[in-house]
């Protein structure tokens, strides 16, 4: 930071920073057709310098967010001469997007004739042109089996006005065009919101003090990055996850592996993932955003301190990946259609707990992982309109992580998202989507045990009003649960099957397409968080509270974390001194 460092004036214009982002994010929000956007608000705001450092993200999602200064980088390697008015389409998943399905507005934005900012919106959607209808293509062996458009940084807007060669090629791709087309438009008006509202803060403060407090602004993340790595013991880790089998592309699974080595003397964590395999001939390769983005994530998770998510902090990590692995920089034309998700959600939780082997106040268990029945992606024909109609629910939970400080959050999502996105609501998808929801509710005694709990399993189910549709999942997480750490227990493994109309049921795969025919259900139960610690250091009024409000039951109370519950004149309550004497046989047992 610069000698003449005023701590008020960065506080201020970075919160004013901030709230542009969040009002790209109001209006895309508000805006966006499909339901994956404004319904489950799976998109991201960003707001990078003109020298491609992500400045401010707000609420961005992580995995979204945390490597969209590479597609910066990529835009002005290829556009050298970028101009006001211009705007820029980016999925290119070889050179810095996230994955194809993540199409992304970047808006140069200019004052007094000079670069200074560019404003990125990024949105998921439910269709990109892929060969089947979703985005989620898990087994396809290459980019071209996975159908997608790639639009490597094209231009799609030149003074102000569309490109309309490119907004054509979309429309007779895509197979719900007017749905794409309003996304398209709502992410333009984002990026442009943010481009009125950082011209009037420039015009505000002036554009030398705008300068400055860039500069200041990341040098002060950086230097908060700094203290929290100074303050944690030199250490090397090594820890490893693996993916579910997915059959027949990866018989074995995919083991992921993260060696760490925390430099507190220099303020560094080195990152080595140098040990993992090459490419796959399937859609489960990561990207390099993606994988950096992972990175990020387990480490903010692990770290209990509150630090700027931005690229003055990304300075002190640093990242050796391989350039052909799956968990690393994907050769071209090697699939990485899942690569927000799946392996990504297993990197997190790597290297998240990783730093658990530190101990206490360190590292978090594993996330619930796993894009299984309630984050399908569904097609069809709705006879109410006669309309084609693709889209992806996201009604599920998915239970988070304990750490040393909380139990697990219980919409928490997947890794990737660490609760950012929003749940469905049942109504608006019956009216969006020719489906029925039967139901959707938290089951007891499945978050991972420990002194802080997982967040627990979900289960749910829904079936077609009228017609056939069809439903596409990558699901992950049947086979390999999401590791306890430090004592604490797993979590539940995940559960997909379809029930017949005759009542019968057939237990599906991990990834599945799958045709629905009125009459039949389609049933999900997510997986669910690790739990970090024993179970017998859980504080017994925490589990009486679980009892009473119907996470555990009295049984689970007692056999797992030693509390035994007794019924009172008052109600349910712990009894202290059988709860003592349980936990000391147990704890003598194990």
């Amino acid at each position: 930071m610069s000698k003449n460092f005023d701590a008020i004036r960065t506080a201020v214009i970075a919160n004013k920073i901030d709230g542009i982002v969040r009002e790209m994010t109001n209006t895309l929000l508000r805006s966006a057709r499909s339901a994956v956007i404004n319904s489950a608000r799976d998109f991201s705001c960003v707001i990078l310098t003109a020298e491609d450092e992500l400045l401010a993200a707000a609420e961005g999602i992580p995995v979204h967010v945390f490597g969209a200064q590479l597609q910066a980088q990529a835009l002005r390697a290829a556009h050298p001469q970028l101009r006001e008015g211009d705007a820029y389409l980016d999925n290119n998943p070889y050179v810095g997007n996230s994955h194809a399905a993540d199409h992304t507005i970047l808006v140069p934005v200019f004052v007094d004739g000079e670069h200074l900012f560019t404003a990125v919106t990024k949105a998921h959607q439910a269709d990109i042109g892929n060969s089947i209808p979703t985005t989620y293509h898990a087994a396809a062996k290459d980019v071209y089996e996975e159908g997608a458009l790639i639009f490597p940084t094209v231009k799609v807007q030149s003074d102000y006005e569309n490109v309309d060669d490119v907004i054509r090629m979309c429309q007779n791709r895509i197979r719900v065009p007017s749905q794409w087309y309003g996304d398209y438009l709502a992410s333009v008006g984002a990026a442009r919101i943010a481009e009125r509202r950082l011209k009037e803060l420039v015009a505000k403060y002036g554009i030398e003090t705008v300068k400055k407090f860039m500069r200041d602004w990341l040098d002060y993340s950086e230097k908060m990055m700094t203290k929290a790595i100074e303050n944690l013991p030199a250490a090397k880790l090594h820890n490893t996850g693996r993916h579910d089998a997915f059959l027949p592309y990866l018989p074995d699974g995919l083991e992921i592996d993260a060696r760490i080595e925390i430099k507190p003397g220099e303020g560094l964590i080195h990152v080595d993932l140098t040990h993992n395999g090459p490419n796959v001939d399937c859609g489960l390769n990561l990207t390099e955003a993606t994988t950096r983005a992972a990175v990020f994530s387990g480490i903010f998770n692990a770290i209990p301190l509150r630090i700027p998510k931005n690229s003055g902090a990304f300075r002190r990590v640093v990242i050796d990946m391989n350039e052909g692995s799956a968990v690393g920089k994907p050769l071209f034309p090697h699939s990485c259609s899942v690569a927000t998700t799946n392996v990504t959600d297993r990197l997190i939780n790597c290297v998240g707990a990783a730093f658990a082997q530190l101990g206490e106040p360190y590292g978090v268990a594993e996330g619930a992982v796993g894009v299984g029945v309630g984050y399908a992606v569904l097609s069809g024909t709705d006879r109410r309109s006669g309309e084609t109609f693709v889209n992806q629910v996201c009604v599920t939970a998915n239970g988070g992580p304990g750490s040393a400080h909380a139990d697990g959050w219980v919409t928490y999502g997947v890794p990737c998202v660490s609760g950012l996105m929003y749940r469905d609501s049942v109504e608006v998808d019956e009216v969006k989507m020719p489906i029925l929801y039967k139901h959707l509710r938290l089951v007891a005694d499945t978050g991972g045990a420990g002194k802080f709990r997982g967040g627990p399993s979900f289960e749910l189910a829904y079936t077609p009003k009228a017609d056939p549709i069809t439903v596409i999942y990558p699901c992950d997480g049947q086979d390999n649960p999401s590791k306890g750490v430090a004592g604490g227990l797993h979590g539940r493994t995940a559960e997909a099957w379809l029930e017949k109309a005759d009542g019968s049921r057939e237990k599906l795969a991990n990834t599945a397409t799958v045709v629905l025919n009125p009459g039949e259900t389609i049933h999900g139960f997510d997986a669910s968080g690790g739990g970090y610690g024993s179970p017998l250091e859980r504080d017994p009024s925490l589990v009486l509270t679980d009892v009473l409000e119907l996470w555990e039951t009295a049984e689970h109370a007692k056999t797992v974390y030693g509390v035994e519950i007794v019924t009172t004149d008052n109600g349910l309550a712990v009894d202290e001194a059988a709860t003592s004497r349980r936990r000391a046989e147990m704890a003598a047992a194990n």
